[in-house]
């Protein structure tokens, strides 16, 4: 496969002169179907927001289809909302994907280059193995698109199909080449969240991450101008959730209150149209200032890397930002925002022992995390940790880009054995899905938690109508005189708190659901 690399030139590259064809390029861009996983958390939509289909739209996608030339005809499939076709009216036909997606997005491959179809490899896997993709796809892209894809278009128009191409970006990309991405591509209606982004790039140094290894530790953003852009288009498609996809969006603190002072007042002068969600580094906790602003810009949870509440853990992972004070503190004082936290953690690390399962269950609990994805230690392609494991000859065979959450991982752990990694691993969640530990996390959120960042996300009546629901079809747990029951025990601090009752049970049973169909066990339930 022969490689073109993009890293010297100063901006996007123009597309040449059309060669001679009787209509525009027209490009079919698919993302592929996601094997089922802890994040797709299919159950909460398909049972509670019936209308929806997936979670979060393909921006990558929506981003690429904004740098084609402006003639070109372009087309978005997301799979997880409908269907592929089967004979798209298109010349090129591109397929994204994360590693999870990898099996989907090869076999889609496959059958469009079968079918004759010019097919485009990309997404977030191609840019860390794109050797993988080099029998698969006539070119792969391979890095941020911003200045390779308007390279690859330039040279499709002046010489149609070539032979197998790699396009790599190998230099630092300016966000403010970023266009606004074609939101009117995608059928936002159809995912509980719209998304953008602001900032690439995080300044730690965790092992595992694979984050650094693509976009640097010098975070980059975007111009205030590009983001208000880009809230004015999800507005006008009558977009309420927005989640800022940025890895770290504290990145550089000082950007980061630039933006949250802007959406205060972007917010203020269209009436509050939007609630936000993003990720950041636990370092936030410690910053008030940029706390009071997350919350006053409409900010109503944010992810966070917790990983493990093992110093040991963290200082072998290089993730020291997480210890400079006690995690539980650092995410109570988020609480007292009003703003929810979802949390990563990591089982798997070379200092975990068959006690690190008890002490994770206890840390959940005390914590009132009910979104925790808890995932085993997995070594990324390029990674730093990959290649510690790598040499010393403890990677297990298998695909890297996996999903962490169904009890498999390719890392050989040190002090204790697999089986007692992936055995521990599902009776955490197990447990952490029973119903006790549910209400026990709502009870220890509550204690904390100011009022909510404008609970928008379901009013009261359609509160009211979901549990309705939910008791007429026996999903409650116990029937309507153990919720009731439930109901009792939670210490009722404000009205208001009703919301996050109903969501963190909501997201627990939708853990529970993912634990029971790919678990060996039963739940607790």
């Amino acid at each position: 496969m022969s490689s073109t690399d993009v890293s010297s030139c100063d901006a996007p590259c123009p597309s040449g002169p059309a060669a001679d064809r009787a209509h525009a390029v027209r490009l079919l861009l698919i993302n592929p179907r996601v094997p089922e996983s802890f994040w797709s958390l299919r159950w909460a939509v398909r049972e509670v927001l019936p209308g929806k289909r997936s979670v979060n739209p393909p921006l990558g996608l929506a981003t690429v289809a904004a740098l084609c030339p402006p003639d070109w005809q372009v087309t978005i499939v997301d799979e997880n909302i409908e269907p592929v076709p089967a004979h798209p009216d298109a010349d090129i036909v591109g397929v994204c994907g994360m590693g999870v997606q990898f099996e989907r997005q090869c076999a889609l491959l496959r059958r469009y280059r079968n079918d004759g179809y010019y097919t485009v490899a990309g997404g977030s896997f191609a840019s860390l193995c794109p050797e993988r993709y080099a029998e698969i796809a006539d070119t792969v892209v391979s890095g941020e698109g911003e200045r390779i894809w308007p390279q690859f278009c330039a040279d499709y128009e002046r010489h149609g199909a070539q032979p197998a191409a790699l396009y790599r970006e190998t230099g630092v990309v300016d966000l403010g080449w970023s266009p606004t991405p074609r939101f009117d591509l995608l059928r936002l209606s159809r995912y509980t969240t719209a998304t953008m982004q602001f900032s690439r790039g995080c300044p730690y140094r965790c092992e595992f991450c694979d984050i650094i290894v693509m976009f640097g530790r010098k975070p980059r953003h975007k111009s205030l101008a590009q983001v208000e852009c880009e809230l004015d288009a999800l507005r006008a498609q009558g977009v309420r959730s927005v989640f800022f996809v940025d890895d770290n969006l504290i990145g550089n603190p000082a950007v980061a209150r630039e933006l949250l002072a802007f959406l205060v007042g972007y917010q203020r002068r269209h009436g509050n149209p939007f609630r936000f969600g993003t990720e950041v580094s636990i370092n936030l906790a410690r910053q008030p200032e940029l706390l009071a602003l997350c919350r006053e810009a409409g900010f109503t949870w944010v992810f966070i890397g917790v990983e493990s509440p093992d110093p040991e853990a963290l200082k072998l992972a290089k993730k020291t930002q997480n210890m400079a004070e006690d995690v539980l503190v650092s995410i109570r004082r988020i609480y007292e925002y009003g703003i929810d936290v979802l949390a990563g953690l990591i089982i798997g690390f070379d200092t975990d022992t068959p006690a690190t399962f008890g002490s994770q269950l206890r840390f959940l609990l005390a914590s009132g995390i009910q979104l925790a994805m808890v995932g085993l230690l997995t070594a990324l392609p390029r990674t730093p940790l990959h290649e510690r494991l790598a040499a010393a000859g403890r990677l297990r065979s298998g695909d890297a880009g996996a999903d962490n959450t169904r009890a498999a991982t390719n890392i050989v752990p040190l002090r204790m054995t697999y089986e007692q990694l992936v055995e521990g691993y599902e009776q955490l969640y197990r447990t952490l899905t029973a119903d006790g530990a549910i209400a026990k996390r709502i009870r220890n959120k509550l204690r904390y938690m100011g009022d909510p960042v404008r609970d928008t996300t379901y009013s009261a009546w359609q509160q009211a109508r979901i549990v309705f629901r939910f008791l007429l079809r026996g999903i409650l747990p116990g029937g309507p005189v153990r919720w009731l029951h439930f109901l009792r025990s939670i210490p009722w601090r404000r009205p208001r708190h009703l919301y996050l009752v109903i969501n963190d049970w909501i997201l627990g049973l939708a853990m529970r659901d993912y634990v029971n169909r790919h678990f060996r066990g039963a739940s607790g339930s």
